[in-house]
């Protein structure tokens, strides 16, 4: 290490006027080893600094380099990690920390004891010497500059600068002394041995005269010994002075004491009374609660707006007193209890006073809205509830006010205001609907006919009789319809579509008029009973509807309804509870829509279907869209009902056996159902449930279409299966529905193969003879007999062609295609007008033939010269005057 030393003070600090004091070597704290020193250093100029230099070994030789310094002044805190253990671990803090291990504990504490020393020596501040033995720090000589020789082969340590004193720099003035005398004796540098002896006899010379003036002033020193005897007199007097005086001070200060104390007790004294001034005014200012407010709670008018608005303010500063957050030991206070308890009877006060007037005004509410339901019952339409609404929302913030303190009384109003208006409302909805379903069947003697009936100019209902009702048969509509035709020139379609139209128009006014109604109770209660917020509410109440029975039933905990989960489900269950007669009447209405005419259905489940869109956009869970989506089941089953029924008399129709077949009913009811529900589901939601019902109804068609041709015993069976699939096909043409593509083309094959059926057996009979005759010709071919060989059978020769050919002139083959026309014409019916279609395809076939038989005659009986009797033109004149003559 001293190598290390004296090579750094060569090479690096000597060029740089500095001197280096203490080296450690060190690496740095959790990293490659990479070793490295750091050096304290001093500048030998004035004034001095005070360095710690990091040096490092150059990478390209042997030679140190000069990384980094670090002013003394710029060092915190050294902090050597452990006071006791040793450690070679220790940190500089400078602008950051620095974490450094030395190569060994012996280096590191020299170093911090270098660096203490510097410190105490150099710098005004003190560093931070952190977990640093004692004994490292005590007290040790100065460190001197001049202690370290300015030769570069000098050792250069901190206990050599110790040892030697302190080294003084020449002033100006005795250099130039130094100077004078030296020119005076000018052979001092020749010769200076004669110089040094020079110098020694005239300091022997002033030895002399500094003894003889020791003597001198012998006197003089005893005068001043005389006076230091006066001065210690003068000082013991004194201090007898001061004794006697600190005896004096002495009473005085156990006196200041004594008022010290006592101004410490004057001052906890006005602390004390400031902090009670301040409680004081605290419950003064938030349990004071004005006579106004008082007056206003105890006698306040609260039907006008004004006293209204007097409560509410009234009933809110008691609110807040009663609310106050108290603070610790105020509950204690008597006048606290007296104050909360006049509150609490105030409170108490108001609230029934509250109560009594809410409750007043929902039984008024009844009263009043009865005088107005006789003007309603008469049109189609609901009692407007927005003034009575009007009226109470003034009453809203006491509501909340009133929930907020009694839940009990407001529990109690909630009920109270379910069971008036539930009843009034009840009366309202009842008589609504007795006048739809009067609007709806029409005459008073109609209405009686389904069980509806009028006394005294108050509508009622027996609506247990709708429930005895059947669903009524496509039969039966049609037959009222028959016997309503008197009533005009309207044919039975007319009036059923006119009755239709009439249906749907009620049946939207009943659902537009409920709508409204329900949203806006809903919207009132909302805002009256301040439940807009979703949080669990204790005791709050629940109501179930057995919507089939229409009775609620109730349970009650504790003299309270049962908690339910929100606020939203409570405004849910107030609505079942007042508007619980909604469902039965809208049940009961569509039973009779159904019972008047089963294809009501259609307009009602698409009106349904809406009005439940429209509800489930506004709110999901709201009561309005439960009602109308247990009501569209209903709907939805009755359609179900419909189509089923459609299907049961496609089953059972039974057909004349004395007359021909024609159009079968359920093929021209399919018609009328599908062009109906056409123009009543354009553009509706439920359109797949109509898909799902034309699927159904097709299929039950087509299968009983074909046992219907089955079972015919005057109308041949392809005749049936034609006529009825082209009505089909031209039905589902016109409509075109989409999801019945495959039907139509299954509709359209299944015509054409039937006609082309009926064509073919039809044919057989005109030419019975010729057809028998070449059918044999053309079974000996297929037996293998060569076509020209066939003549040289016995019974086929050319003799028994000429003969069959001759039973067939043109007047007997005009005679029989004229039988054939008069018998398709009694097979086929009047309303499809399929004759000119069969007669046609008739007379192609029939050319068809006619060019068959003749090749045959061509290929069998080749130059025999047999024709027939007639020819293709012959065929189509007798077809054309046939045709014309019927």
């Amino acid at each position: 290490m001293t190598a290390i030393k004296h090579a750094l003070q060569r090479d690096i600090f000597t060029p740089n006027d500095e001197r280096l004091l203490s080296i450690v070597n060190v690496c740095k704290a959790g990293k490659k080893k990479k070793n490295c020193f750091l050096c304290a250093t001093v500048t030998t100029e004035r004034p001095v600094q005070v360095n710690v230099v990091k040096v490092k070994k150059s990478d390209k030789g042997d030679f140190y380099k000069r990384q980094i310094a670090w002013a003394l002044r710029d060092l915190a805190v050294v902090d050597a990690k452990d006071a006791i253990k040793e450690n070679p671990e220790f940190d500089l803090h400078f602008e950051k920390i620095y974490k450094w291990v030395a190569s060994s504990t012996a280096e590191k504490n020299t170093f911090i004891s270098c660096i203490w020393k510097l410190n105490q020596r150099y710098l005004r501040k003190k560093i931070d010497f952190v977990n640093v033995s004692s004994q490292l720090l005590e007290e040790l000589p100065k460190v001197t500059e001049e202690s370290v020789p300015s030769g570069e082969n000098q050792s250069v340590t901190g206990g050599d600068e110790e040892a030697v004193d302190e080294y003084q720099e020449l002033n100006a003035r005795e250099e130039q002394d130094i100077e004078i005398m030296m020119e005076g004796c000018e052979y001092a540098i020749s010769n200076a041995e004669a110089f040094a002896e020079k110098l020694s006899r005239e300091l022997q010379v002033l030895d002399g005269a500094n003894i003889q003036s020791i003597m001198a002033s012998e006197k003089q020193v005893n005068i001043l010994m005389k006076l230091l005897d006066e001065a210690l007199k003068e000082v013991d007097q004194i201090e007898l002075k001061l004794s006697s005086y600190e005896e004096m001070l002495q009473s005085v200060k156990e006196q200041m004491d004594q008022i010290s104390e006592s101004n410490h007790l004057i001052h906890l004294s006005n602390t004390n009374n400031v902090k009670l001034l301040s409680e004081i005014e605290f419950l003064v200012n938030h349990m004071d609660l004005a006579k106004g407010h008082i007056k206003a709670l105890q006698e306040g008018d609260l039907a006008s707006s004004r006293g209204i608005e007097a409560c509410t303010n009234a009933a809110d500063a008691l609110l807040q007193c009663m609310n106050v957050a108290l603070r610790p030991g105020h509950e204690m206070l008597h006048a606290v209890k007296q104050q909360q308890q006049r509150f609490g009877d105030l409170r108490e006060q108001f609230a029934r006073r509250l109560a009594s007037h809410l409750n007043n005004v929902f039984v008024q509410q009844g009263h009043d809205q009865s005088s107005t339901l006789a003007q309603h019952s008469i049109e189609l339409t609901l009692p407007n509830h927005h003034p009575f609404h009007r009226d109470l929302l003034r009453y809203a913030k006491l509501m909340e006010w009133l929930k907020n303190t009694d839940y009990g009384k407001y529990e109690g109003l909630t009920k109270n205001y379910m069971d008036y208006l539930s009843r009034l409302y009840e009366r309202e909805i009842k008589d609504f609907f007795e006048v739809a379903k009067i609007k709806m069947t029409g005459t008073t003697k109609e209405s009686k006919k389904f069980g509806l009936h009028g006394s005294s100019g108050k509508l009622t209902g027996s609506t247990s009789s709708l429930n005895k009702l059947s669903v009524q048969s496509s039969g039966s509509r049609r037959s009222q319809s028959s016997s309503l035709l008197d009533m005009g020139n309207m044919s039975a379609s007319d009036l059923d579509v006119a009755d239709r139209t009439k249906f749907d128009k009620i049946f939207e006014q009943v659902l537009s008029e409920l709508e409204p109604l329900c949203l806006a109770e809903q919207d009132f209660i909302s805002k009256f009973f301040k439940l807009q917020q979703h949080q669990n509410i204790p005791g709050t109440m629940t109501e179930t509807e057995d919507v089939d029975g229409g009775m609620l039933s109730r349970q009650h905990n504790s003299g309270v309804l049962q908690s339910i989960s929100s606020e939203k489900d409570m405004i849910r269950q107030m609505m079942i509870k007042i508007f619980r007669c909604i469902e039965p009447e809208l049940n009961n209405l569509i039973a009779l829509g159904d019972k008047i005419d089963s294809f009501n259905s259609l307009y009602m489940l698409v009106k349904m279907s809406h009005h439940v869109w429209t509800a489930q956009n506004v709110d999901p869970a709201s009561f309005l869209s439960t009602t109308l989506g247990n009501v569209l089941v209903t709907v939805k089953r009755n359609f179900d009902k419909c189509i089923s029924n459609q299907i049961r008399q496609m089953e059972e129709v039974k057909i004349s056996k004395k007359s021909k077949v024609g159009i079968l009913p359920f093929v021209a009811e399919f018609e009328e159902f599908a062009g109906l529900a056409e123009s009543i589901f354009k553009n509706a939601e439920r359109r797949g449930d109509l898909d799902k019902a034309y699927i159904k109804l097709i299929r039950g068609v087509f299968v009983n279409v074909e046992k219907v041709a089955n079972e015919s015993q005057k109308t041949p069976r392809d005749v049936v299966m034609m006529e009825n699939f082209h009505h089909i096909f031209a039905t589902l043409s016109r409509l075109k529905i989409s999801c019945l593509e495959a039907e139509k083309k299954e509709a359209k094959q299944k015509y054409t193969d039937h006609l082309q059926s009926y064509v073919i057996y039809s044919l057989g009979q005109p030419l019975e003879k010729l057809n028998h005759f070449f059918e044999g010709v053309e079974a000996r071919v297929a037996q293998g007999i060569r076509e020209e060989e066939v003549s040289y059978q016995l019974a086929f020769n050319k003799q028994e062609l000429r003969k069959v050919i001759k039973e067939y002139p043109g007047k007997e083959v005009k005679k029989g295609l004229d039988n054939l026309y008069k018998k398709v014409d009694k097979h086929l019916c009047e309303e499809e007008n399929l004759l000119q279609v069969v007669w046609h395809s008739m007379q192609d076939e029939f050319i068809r033939q006619y060019k068959h038989f003749e090749g045959l005659i061509a290929r069998c009986y080749p130059g025999s010269g047999v024709t027939m009797e007639f020819t293709i033109q012959d065929i189509l004149d007798y077809c054309s005057s046939i045709a014309q003559s019927h």
